[in-house]
């Protein structure tokens, strides 16, 4: 990846391999996936990786593009009911709508691309993406606070998903799928086994993403066409 880059282009599956011969999981990624887009290990990857990965995946489609900004505008209400000022987040919010809108007028990969290596655009994404998370967290108190380890959910909120740079649980990558109503395929190099582990949030749906998960970091991945 380019120095200062945050988001690099589309490179061959095969740029991820290491140096030595590359193993059983390296071999079975390289043939469900061609190409993949690094995102810079920050602590926001997976943030910055599920916003341009979904809009990229729906960049061609203006009924499906439209319907996602419809929700992004909505979500505003899931914040104010979480009790978070307006304040605090319009700006954020106004950021993501302007990346959708500018999608919609321009419909080209490489201007989603440029938009996310705009350091303030790309943080102002992830840090809206970031309340809105910990607002579905806390709209659904009832529900999350049986996977959350903190003995306050809040405070998990507070410290652990609203601050940048703080990587992402479990717990925060379902309610942000819930939250934007899209659906999320992780590909998981860790664990000793010789396969890779696919997770797919919420299950049984199809998912408009898929993700790359290694050494605590998410990278974006491109399937190969199916013939």
């Amino acid at each position: 990846m380019e120095a200062g880059c945050l988001v690099s282009g589309r490179e061959d599956i095969s740029s991820l391999f290491p140096e030595q011969t590359p193993g059983a999981k390296y071999k079975e990624l390289s043939s469900q996936f061609s190409s993949v887009r690094q995102v810079r290990g920050d602590g926001n990857c997976f943030y910055r990786a599920v916003c341009l990965a979904h809009l990229e995946s729906v960049l061609h489609n203006a009924r499906v593009l439209q319907r996602f900004k419809e929700k992004i505008i909505q979500t505003g209400q899931d914040l104010s009911s979480a009790g978070f000022d307006e304040g605090s987040f319009k700006h954020h919010l106004n950021t993501v709508v302007s990346v959708v809108e500018q999608c919609q007028a321009d419909e080209q990969e490489d201007g989603l691309l440029r938009l996310f290596n705009e350091r303030a655009t790309s943080d102002s994404v992830v840090q809206y993406l970031r309340l809105l998370t910990s607002a579905h967290l806390q709209n659904h108190a009832d529900f999350f606070c049986n996977f959350v380890e903190s003995p306050n959910l809040q405070l998990y909120c507070h410290q652990e998903v609203e601050a940048m740079a703080m990587e992402c649980d479990h717990v925060d990558i379902l309610a942000l799928s819930q939250a934007l109503d899209i659906c999320i395929h992780i590909v998981s190099m860790e664990g000793d086994e010789q396969q890779l582990a696919h997770h797919v949030i919420p299950e049984g749906a199809e998912p408009s993403l898929h993700l790359l998960y290694q050494t605590s970091h998410y990278n974006i991945l491109y399937p190969r066409p199916r013939h």
